[in-house]
């Protein structure tokens, strides 16, 4: 099949399952790529719940969401709307997004990491018959993901591979290109929404992709949009932002029950993330009262159809997360000693065990764009009057308080663990601290901000070009941290009491125009390091044969960790053991001793130990192990060979 073959299928699937969430936020009156995106997966949501209940195949959630899209038709031509304000300046973001995402093609590599998790749980949907939450699992004798238990972007990708008729491994490599116009789409609506003004929504959008896509080369994180994590943060939390700002601007029940949906869809693809953004939505409440109290009632309306569906599904998911190892507090994972900040060196200032926090630094790590929005949050207050600083001064203090007070962040690692708590750093409002800042900037130097935003662009990227290494190098300057955390509380305490100065903010093209040329030499390092990654490493392809048409679905294959996530990502199989940091570690799970049993039988080779997981089949790789079975060997080459059990 050729790219350009692969990309129209891919495309065509994807736009056939967000269609129907765009019919009914048509009949809803609801404009843009938003309320389509979030309404959509909550109609597949409600579908594969459905089939979940009754032990149903994804045909039978993909006939359901049908059914949905039929009734979203019906009342899509029974009402009819305007064109939304904005919309063509949106057409050419998400025009300018579909070349970036085709640009990207080429730096889609192999399915690697978390990436052959994610694959494993999309290959057993599309592929198994009688579909259950417990079909997804690594392991047969295992027990649910709590931060995966309902596979709603599972689902969705699983869906997209069977309309498209292509290998689910194709979608993870490459939906992340369709994926992208999508990113730029709803980061421009969250901005025009919040700012009212085009212009200001562009300079959102480039604040939102340098760090993310362009700082970091080959692409960043946009080649890895397919997966739950970065689509929840990148697509569903702007989207969601973009609905809360509209409603507040314009309350209506139809927005409510949009960002109801928002906020149950990202509680479904990534619980964690929908409790990061309440802590900006909070911030954003707080500093609006101290500063204009106006918007109140419908601020806190919309934090509480967000609160809500995530509290469910929080209380849902309590029975699992009671089973990880790092539920409710304790000294040990606290420090560290096997499962928290130790793995991540750098990231954590570290005085006891019972008192740490988030290295300042961290907060600067994505580079230029982050330093200069992380300095420029203090401005927000010469606008006191305007949502967007509420917004900036509010969800930034409060972040940063609960990542910089030891006191907090221990509570807070206690409530979600370490490795997702340093995390929230992500969900602190740069992009509108950027934009607004240079609005303010212009309405106060015109058109001298221009080469003052070339300067300073050229500047940072020289002195702070960004890191993005897993071993943190450094990150970036501590006191622009400082001037976010402690600036921004002093300017808010100070408009709050003095109501002074009354400025307003630019929203003319100088601000889409400084965001620009700020973003050049950000934009130049990304562009220019477009490179194919480094070959990942794969099974051989006749290995997969065998692997898909000899072991029947759901058997278990015995074989060492990396091996074993290799075969559950290329087979709808189960495996006894996985690579432990990509396994949730939940007493049925039991990562850690999986891992021990599978080194025990490669130095003694009990078969007691695969039967006792219910393997038929294992899987030896040589560069692992001298072990030789006296089994009948299925299939074998120069380094795999696989014995019936």
């Amino acid at each position: 099949m050729s790219a350009v073959e692969l990309y129209l299928r891919l495309a065509g699937a994807t736009a056939a399952l967000l269609l129907p969430g765009a019919l009914l936020a048509q009949g809803l009156g609801l404009g843009g790529l938003s309320p389509a995106l979030v309404l959509a997966l909550a109609g597949f949501a409600v579908s594969l719940a459905f089939t979940f209940l009754v032990h149903g195949s994804l045909w039978l959630a993909l006939a359901l969401y049908g059914l949905f899209g039929l009734g979203s038709l019906a009342l899509a031509v029974a009402r009819r709307r305007g064109r939304p304000r904005g919309g063509q300046v949106e057409l050419l973001v998400v025009a300018a997004g579909v070349a970036f995402g085709i640009a990207l093609w080429h730096v889609a590599g192999d399915v690697q990491g978390d990436g052959l998790f994610h694959l494993a749980r999309i290959r057993k949907l599309e592929a198994f018959d009688s579909l259950r939450l417990r079909t997804v699992d690594e392991f047969r004798d295992g027990g649910l993901h709590p931060g995966y238990a309902f596979p709603l972007w599972h689902g969705f990708l699983a869906g997209v591979a069977r309309i498209a008729g292509v290998d689910p491994e194709q979608v993870v490599r490459h939906e992340s290109s369709l994926l992208v116009p999508l990113a730029f789409g709803v980061a421009y609506e969250a901005g025009y929404a919040l700012f009212r003004s085009a212009w200001t929504g562009i300079a959102v959008v480039l604040a939102t992709v340098a760090p993310i896509a362009l700082a970091p080369g080959g692409g960043g994180a946009y080649p890895v949009l397919a997966l739950p994590a970065t689509s929840a943060r990148q697509l569903l939390v702007p989207a969601t932002l973009a609905l809360v700002f509209a409603f507040v601007e314009a309350p209506r029940v139809a927005l409510v029950v949009a960002i109801a949906c928002a906020g149950l869809v990202l509680a479904f693809v990534h619980v964690t993330y929908a409790v990061f953004l309440l802590l900006p939505l909070a911030g954003f409440f707080v500093a609006r009262a101290a500063l204009e109290r106006r918007d109140l009632r419908w601020i806190a309306a919309a934090l509480a159809a967000v609160a809500v569906p995530t509290g469910a599904v929080l209380l849902w998911l309590l029975p699992v997360a009671r089973e990880t190892v790092s539920y409710g507090p304790s000294e040990q994972v606290r420090c560290g000693f096997a499962h928290g900040i130790k793995r991540y060196p750098g990231q954590f200032d570290v005085w006891s065990c019972n008192r740490f926090r988030l290295a300042p630094e961290v907060l600067g790590r994505t580079g230029a764009v982050a330093v200069a929005a992380l300095v420029l949050v203090p401005l927000a207050a010469l606008a006191w009057r305007r949502r967007f600083a509420a917004v900036v001064l509010g969800g930034t203090v409060l972040l940063l308080a609960v990542l910089l007070v030891p006191t907090l962040f221990v509570r807070f690692v206690d409530v979600v663990s370490v490795s997702q708590a340093r995390r929230a750093a992500g969900f602190v409002p740069l992009p509108f601290a950027f934009a607004g800042g240079i609005a303010v900037l212009v309405c106060l130097a015109r058109w001298l901000v221009l080469p003052l935003a070339l300067g300073a662009g050229i500047a940072l990227q020289l002195a702070w070009p960004g890191d993005f290494g897993y071993l943190f190098g450094g990150g970036g300057p501590a006191i622009a941290t400082w001037i976010a955390a402690v600036g921004g509380a002093a300017a808010l305490v100070a408009v709050a009491l003095l109501r002074r100065p009354r400025l307003e903010e630019s929203r003319g093209p100088l601000v889409a125009l400084a965001a620009a040329l700020f973003v050049v030499p950000v934009a130049w390092h990304g562009l220019t390091r477009l490179d194919p990654p480094r070959k990942g490493r794969q099974l051989p392809a006749g290995l997969v044969r065998v692997l898909r048409s000899e072991v029947p679905r759901g058997d278990v294959v015995f074989g060492d960790t990396e091996t074993s996530a290799l075969v559950a990502a290329e087979a709808p199989v189960y495996v006894a053991a996985a690579p432990p940091p990509h396994v949730a570690d939940t007493t049925s799970n039991r990562p850690y001793d999986r891992a021990r049993d599978m080194h025990r039988f490669l130095r003694h080779g009990d078969l007691a130990i695969p039967r006792s997981y219910g393997a038929h089949w294992i899987l030896l790789d040589r560069h692992r192990t001298r072990l030789h079975l006296h089994l009948p060997k299925i299939w074998s080459d120069a380094r795999y060979s696989l014995y019936r059990l």
